[in-house]
Protein backbone atom coordinates (compact mmCIF):
# COMPACT_ATOMS: atom_id res chain seq x y z
CA UNK A 1 0.00 0.00 0.00
CA UNK A 2 1.34 3.63 -0.66
CA UNK A 3 2.76 4.91 2.15
CA UNK A 4 0.85 6.95 4.79
CA UNK A 5 1.34 10.56 6.23
CA UNK A 6 1.20 10.39 9.56
CA UNK A 7 0.81 14.22 10.13
CA UNK A 8 -1.80 14.61 7.44
CA UNK A 9 -4.36 11.74 8.46
CA UNK A 10 -3.70 13.15 12.19
CA UNK A 11 -5.33 16.50 10.46
CA UNK A 12 -7.84 14.63 9.07
CA UNK A 13 -8.87 13.19 12.71
CA UNK A 14 -9.01 16.66 14.25
CA UNK A 15 -10.93 17.82 11.19
CA UNK A 16 -13.31 14.91 12.15
CA UNK A 17 -12.38 11.41 10.37
CA UNK A 18 -12.56 7.95 12.32
CA UNK A 19 -10.36 4.90 12.06
CA UNK A 20 -13.02 1.96 11.64
CA UNK A 21 -12.89 -1.93 11.58
CA UNK A 22 -13.68 -1.25 7.81
CA UNK A 23 -10.50 0.77 7.38
CA UNK A 24 -7.12 -1.08 6.68
CA UNK A 25 -4.52 0.30 9.78
CA UNK A 26 -1.81 -2.76 9.44
CA UNK A 27 0.48 0.65 7.89
CA UNK A 28 0.89 1.54 12.20
CA UNK A 29 2.48 -1.67 12.86
CA UNK A 30 6.03 -0.43 11.21
CA UNK A 31 5.35 2.80 10.10
CA UNK A 32 7.93 5.44 11.30
CA UNK A 33 7.88 5.94 15.31
CA UNK A 34 8.75 9.43 15.29
CA UNK A 35 6.27 10.82 13.01
CA UNK A 36 3.17 8.47 14.52
CA UNK A 37 4.27 9.97 17.99
CA UNK A 38 3.89 13.22 16.32
CA UNK A 39 0.92 13.29 15.14
CA UNK A 40 -0.44 11.10 17.96
CA UNK A 41 0.61 14.41 20.40
CA UNK A 42 -0.77 16.54 17.29
CA UNK A 43 -4.53 14.81 18.22
CA UNK A 44 -3.76 14.82 22.11
CA UNK A 45 -2.80 18.45 21.65
CA UNK A 46 -6.52 19.77 19.86
CA UNK A 47 -8.99 17.18 21.62
CA UNK A 48 -6.88 17.31 25.26
CA UNK A 49 -5.14 19.76 25.30
CA UNK A 50 -2.03 20.35 27.99
CA UNK A 51 -4.24 18.67 30.93
CA UNK A 52 -3.23 15.84 32.52
CA UNK A 53 -5.34 13.41 34.55
CA UNK A 54 -3.82 11.97 37.96
CA UNK A 55 -5.61 8.98 39.24
CA UNK A 56 -4.83 7.21 42.30
CA UNK A 57 -6.21 3.87 43.72
CA UNK A 58 -6.39 1.93 46.70
CA UNK A 59 -6.43 -2.06 47.01
CA UNK A 60 -9.47 -2.32 49.19
CA UNK A 61 -9.30 -6.21 48.99
CA UNK A 62 -6.28 -7.74 47.84
CA UNK A 63 -6.30 -12.01 46.65
CA UNK A 64 -7.63 -15.14 46.33
CA UNK A 65 -10.04 -14.04 43.20
CA UNK A 66 -11.99 -17.24 42.05
CA UNK A 67 -11.16 -15.82 38.50
CA UNK A 68 -8.24 -17.30 36.27
CA UNK A 69 -6.88 -14.34 34.40
CA UNK A 70 -3.02 -15.82 33.20
CA UNK A 71 -1.73 -12.01 34.10
CA UNK A 72 -3.16 -11.61 37.62
CA UNK A 73 -0.74 -11.78 40.78
CA UNK A 74 -4.28 -12.04 42.79
CA UNK A 75 -6.32 -15.22 40.93
CA UNK A 76 -6.62 -18.09 43.34
CA UNK A 77 -5.70 -20.44 40.34
CA UNK A 78 -1.72 -19.02 40.68
CA UNK A 79 1.18 -19.16 42.93
CA UNK A 80 2.08 -15.77 44.16
CA UNK A 81 3.39 -13.92 46.57
CA UNK A 82 0.10 -11.52 46.95
CA UNK A 83 -0.68 -9.50 49.92
CA UNK A 84 -4.35 -11.50 50.77
CA UNK A 85 -6.62 -9.57 53.31
CA UNK A 86 -10.43 -8.57 53.29
CA UNK A 87 -11.94 -5.39 52.79
CA UNK A 88 -10.31 -2.74 54.71
CA UNK A 89 -12.17 -0.61 56.80
CA UNK A 90 -14.13 2.89 56.02
CA UNK A 91 -11.42 5.17 57.89
CA UNK A 92 -8.58 3.98 56.50
CA UNK A 93 -9.94 4.08 52.80
CA UNK A 94 -10.95 7.52 53.38
CA UNK A 95 -7.61 8.77 55.05
CA UNK A 96 -6.17 7.82 51.97
CA UNK A 97 -8.17 9.50 49.82
CA UNK A 98 -8.11 12.56 51.76
CA UNK A 99 -3.86 11.99 51.52
CA UNK A 100 -4.22 11.38 47.68
CA UNK A 101 -6.41 14.85 47.29
CA UNK A 102 -3.98 17.15 49.54
CA UNK A 103 -1.58 16.01 47.14
CA UNK A 104 -3.77 17.49 44.27
CA UNK A 105 -4.84 14.20 42.55
CA UNK A 106 -7.74 13.89 40.34
CA UNK A 107 -9.78 11.44 41.08
CA UNK A 108 -9.40 8.10 43.38
CA UNK A 109 -10.55 5.04 43.21
CA UNK A 110 -11.53 1.28 45.47
CA UNK A 111 -9.98 -1.59 43.33
CA UNK A 112 -11.37 -5.09 44.83
CA UNK A 113 -9.78 -8.35 43.91
CA UNK A 114 -13.00 -11.39 43.17
CA UNK A 115 -15.44 -11.24 40.35
CA UNK A 116 -18.20 -9.46 42.63
CA UNK A 117 -18.04 -8.23 45.99
CA UNK A 118 -19.97 -10.20 48.43
CA UNK A 119 -23.30 -8.27 49.44
CA UNK A 120 -22.45 -7.01 52.91
CA UNK A 121 -18.90 -5.61 51.72
CA UNK A 122 -20.37 -3.53 48.46
CA UNK A 123 -22.81 -2.32 51.20
CA UNK A 124 -19.80 -1.07 53.30
CA UNK A 125 -18.09 0.13 49.98
CA UNK A 126 -21.05 2.36 49.25
CA UNK A 127 -21.20 3.69 52.69
CA UNK A 128 -17.19 4.27 52.23
CA UNK A 129 -18.66 6.07 48.62
CA UNK A 130 -21.04 8.49 50.28
CA UNK A 131 -18.60 9.46 53.39
CA UNK A 132 -15.84 10.44 50.61
CA UNK A 133 -18.74 12.26 48.38
CA UNK A 134 -19.68 14.38 51.56
CA UNK A 135 -16.27 14.88 52.59
CA UNK A 136 -14.11 15.58 50.11
CA UNK A 137 -13.94 16.98 46.20
CA UNK A 138 -12.29 14.73 44.10
CA UNK A 139 -13.58 12.50 41.61
CA UNK A 140 -14.56 8.83 43.16
CA UNK A 141 -14.13 5.90 40.87
CA UNK A 142 -14.18 2.55 41.49
CA UNK A 143 -13.25 -1.46 40.04
CA UNK A 144 -15.45 -3.85 41.65
CA UNK A 145 -16.17 -6.61 39.00
CA UNK A 146 -19.19 -7.88 37.67
CA UNK A 147 -22.54 -6.07 39.11
CA UNK A 148 -25.47 -5.58 38.41
CA UNK A 149 -27.69 -2.41 37.06
CA UNK A 150 -28.71 -1.72 40.29
CA UNK A 151 -25.31 -1.73 42.35
CA UNK A 152 -24.37 0.60 39.58
CA UNK A 153 -26.85 2.69 40.09
CA UNK A 154 -26.43 2.42 43.93
CA UNK A 155 -22.92 3.66 43.34
CA UNK A 156 -23.55 6.96 41.22
CA UNK A 157 -26.27 7.69 44.36
CA UNK A 158 -23.46 7.66 46.77
CA UNK A 159 -21.04 9.52 44.71
CA UNK A 160 -19.16 7.43 42.11
CA UNK A 161 -18.66 9.09 38.38
CA UNK A 162 -16.54 6.22 36.84
CA UNK A 163 -16.31 2.87 36.38
CA UNK A 164 -12.85 0.62 36.00
CA UNK A 165 -13.81 -2.73 33.44
CA UNK A 166 -10.54 -3.61 31.43
CA UNK A 167 -11.41 -5.12 28.12
CA UNK A 168 -8.00 -6.74 28.91
CA UNK A 169 -7.22 -7.47 24.62
CA UNK A 170 -8.81 -8.35 21.79
CA UNK A 171 -12.07 -10.27 21.48
CA UNK A 172 -10.05 -13.13 19.39
CA UNK A 173 -7.05 -13.29 22.15
CA UNK A 174 -9.40 -13.15 24.89
CA UNK A 175 -9.84 -16.65 25.11
CA UNK A 176 -6.13 -17.16 25.58
CA UNK A 177 -5.77 -15.28 28.71
CA UNK A 178 -9.49 -16.39 30.78
CA UNK A 179 -11.94 -18.59 30.59
CA UNK A 180 -13.77 -18.10 33.88
CA UNK A 181 -15.80 -15.06 32.01
CA UNK A 182 -15.91 -14.15 28.51
CA UNK A 183 -15.30 -10.56 26.25
CA UNK A 184 -19.02 -10.81 25.89
CA UNK A 185 -19.56 -10.79 30.20
CA UNK A 186 -16.72 -7.54 29.93
CA UNK A 187 -19.33 -5.90 27.28
CA UNK A 188 -22.32 -6.30 28.89
CA UNK A 189 -20.83 -5.07 32.47
CA UNK A 190 -19.73 -1.72 30.58
CA UNK A 191 -23.27 -0.89 29.33
CA UNK A 192 -24.96 -1.69 32.44
CA UNK A 193 -22.37 0.81 34.13
CA UNK A 194 -22.91 3.17 31.05
CA UNK A 195 -26.65 2.42 31.73
CA UNK A 196 -26.34 3.45 34.95
CA UNK A 197 -24.93 6.91 33.92
CA UNK A 198 -21.45 6.43 34.83
CA UNK A 199 -18.95 6.86 33.05
CA UNK A 200 -16.45 4.19 32.04
CA UNK A 201 -12.82 3.53 32.11
CA UNK A 202 -11.38 0.64 30.32
CA UNK A 203 -8.42 -0.40 28.67
CA UNK A 204 -6.14 -3.34 28.73
CA UNK A 205 -2.60 -4.96 28.67
CA UNK A 206 0.07 -5.31 26.37
CA UNK A 207 2.60 -7.95 26.14
CA UNK A 208 0.83 -11.02 27.05
CA UNK A 209 1.39 -12.69 23.82
CA UNK A 210 -1.16 -10.70 21.77
CA UNK A 211 -0.18 -9.60 18.15
CA UNK A 212 -0.33 -6.22 17.05
CA UNK A 213 -3.63 -6.94 14.71
CA UNK A 214 -5.02 -7.57 18.59
CA UNK A 215 -3.98 -4.41 20.09
CA UNK A 216 -5.26 -2.27 16.81
CA UNK A 217 -8.71 -4.28 17.65
CA UNK A 218 -8.79 -3.63 20.66
CA UNK A 219 -8.46 -0.17 20.19
CA UNK A 220 -11.17 0.31 17.74
CA UNK A 221 -13.33 -1.87 20.11
CA UNK A 222 -12.63 0.75 22.80
CA UNK A 223 -13.84 3.68 20.45
CA UNK A 224 -17.27 1.83 19.46
CA UNK A 225 -17.77 1.27 23.13
CA UNK A 226 -17.24 5.37 23.59
CA UNK A 227 -15.45 4.62 26.26
CA UNK A 228 -13.96 8.07 28.20
CA UNK A 229 -10.40 6.53 29.42
CA UNK A 230 -8.19 3.91 27.94
CA UNK A 231 -5.77 2.80 30.49
CA UNK A 232 -2.94 0.87 28.68
CA UNK A 233 -1.12 -1.46 31.08
CA UNK A 234 2.30 -2.66 30.19
CA UNK A 235 2.72 -6.47 31.44
CA UNK A 236 5.35 -6.95 34.15
CA UNK A 237 5.50 -10.44 33.96
CA UNK A 238 4.62 -12.13 37.97
CA UNK A 239 6.51 -15.56 39.19
CA UNK A 240 3.66 -17.67 39.82
CA UNK A 241 1.43 -16.72 37.05
CA UNK A 242 0.94 -18.37 33.51
CA UNK A 243 3.20 -15.24 31.83
CA UNK A 244 5.88 -15.29 34.18
CA UNK A 245 8.62 -15.86 31.24
CA UNK A 246 6.71 -13.50 28.76
CA UNK A 247 9.21 -11.03 26.36
CA UNK A 248 9.12 -7.99 28.20
CA UNK A 249 8.20 -5.45 26.12
CA UNK A 250 10.31 -2.50 24.65
CA UNK A 251 9.33 0.80 25.25
CA UNK A 252 9.06 1.47 21.27
CA UNK A 253 6.45 -0.80 21.22
CA UNK A 254 4.67 0.58 23.89
CA UNK A 255 4.97 3.79 22.73
CA UNK A 256 4.05 3.04 19.77
CA UNK A 257 0.84 1.35 21.30
CA UNK A 258 -0.37 4.48 22.86
CA UNK A 259 0.44 6.38 19.64
CA UNK A 260 -2.36 4.37 18.07
CA UNK A 261 -4.60 4.02 20.83
CA UNK A 262 -4.48 7.97 20.29
CA UNK A 263 -5.03 7.60 16.75
CA UNK A 264 -7.94 5.52 17.09
CA UNK A 265 -9.34 7.47 20.24
CA UNK A 266 -8.43 10.51 19.90
CA UNK A 267 -11.06 12.00 22.40
CA UNK A 268 -10.75 9.84 25.60
CA UNK A 269 -8.01 9.81 27.93
CA UNK A 270 -5.38 8.01 26.94
CA UNK A 271 -4.01 6.87 30.82
CA UNK A 272 -0.32 5.06 31.61
CA UNK A 273 -0.85 2.36 34.01
CA UNK A 274 1.07 -0.41 34.83
CA UNK A 275 4.13 -0.91 33.57
CA UNK A 276 5.80 2.22 33.51
CA UNK A 277 8.93 1.53 34.93
CA UNK A 278 9.54 -0.32 31.75
CA UNK A 279 9.91 3.32 30.00
CA UNK A 280 12.77 5.97 30.83
CA UNK A 281 11.64 8.43 33.11
CA UNK A 282 8.80 6.46 34.15
CA UNK A 283 7.14 7.07 31.03
CA UNK A 284 7.71 10.83 30.40
CA UNK A 285 7.88 10.08 26.57
CA UNK A 286 4.45 8.83 26.77
CA UNK A 287 3.00 12.18 27.31
CA UNK A 288 4.63 13.43 23.20
CA UNK A 289 2.99 10.09 21.90
CA UNK A 290 -0.67 10.74 23.10
CA UNK A 291 -0.88 10.26 26.90
CA UNK A 292 -2.85 12.69 28.88
CA UNK A 293 -3.54 10.65 32.20
CA UNK A 294 -2.08 8.34 34.38
CA UNK A 295 -2.63 6.48 37.81
CA UNK A 296 0.47 7.37 39.82
CA UNK A 297 1.49 6.94 43.72
CA UNK A 298 3.06 4.34 45.39
CA UNK A 299 1.27 1.25 43.65
CA UNK A 300 2.31 -2.14 42.63
CA UNK A 301 1.29 -1.72 39.45
CA UNK A 302 2.82 1.22 38.89
CA UNK A 303 6.17 0.75 40.94
CA UNK A 304 8.62 3.80 40.38
CA UNK A 305 5.91 6.23 40.11
CA UNK A 306 4.85 8.92 42.87
CA UNK A 307 2.70 11.31 43.36
CA UNK A 308 5.04 14.25 43.59
CA UNK A 309 7.49 12.71 41.04
CA UNK A 310 4.97 12.94 38.47
CA UNK A 311 3.83 16.23 39.19
CA UNK A 312 6.79 17.32 39.21
CA UNK A 313 7.91 15.94 35.69
CA UNK A 314 4.96 17.24 34.55
CA UNK A 315 4.99 20.82 35.75
CA UNK A 316 8.74 20.46 33.75
CA UNK A 317 7.00 19.69 30.95
CA UNK A 318 5.05 22.28 30.74
CA UNK A 319 1.56 20.70 31.36
CA UNK A 320 -1.35 21.32 33.69
CA UNK A 321 -1.37 19.39 36.97
CA UNK A 322 -4.27 21.29 38.42
CA UNK A 323 -7.92 19.67 39.06
CA UNK A 324 -10.76 20.88 38.56
CA UNK A 325 -12.01 21.19 42.40
CA UNK A 326 -8.80 23.52 42.81
CA UNK A 327 -10.05 25.81 40.11
CA UNK A 328 -11.87 28.34 41.00
CA UNK A 329 -15.36 28.22 40.59
CA UNK A 330 -15.35 24.80 39.90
Amino acid sequence: MDKINLISLAQEIIDGRRLNKNDDLSFFIDCDLEELGSGADMIRKHFRGDKVDLCTIINGKSGKCGENCKFCAQSAHHNTKCDVYDLLDEDSIVNEARSNQNEGVDRFAIVTAGRSPKAEDFERIVKCYSRMKKELSLDLCTSLGFLTLEQFQALKAAGVSSIHCNIETSRRFFPEICTSHTFDDKLENIKRAKSAGLHVCSGGIIGMGETWEDRIDMALTLSELGIASIPINALTPIPGTPLEKNRILTEEEILRTIAIFRFINPRTNIRLAAGRVLMKGTGERAFHFGASATITGNMLTTSGSTIEGDKKMLTEMGRDITPKYAVKGC
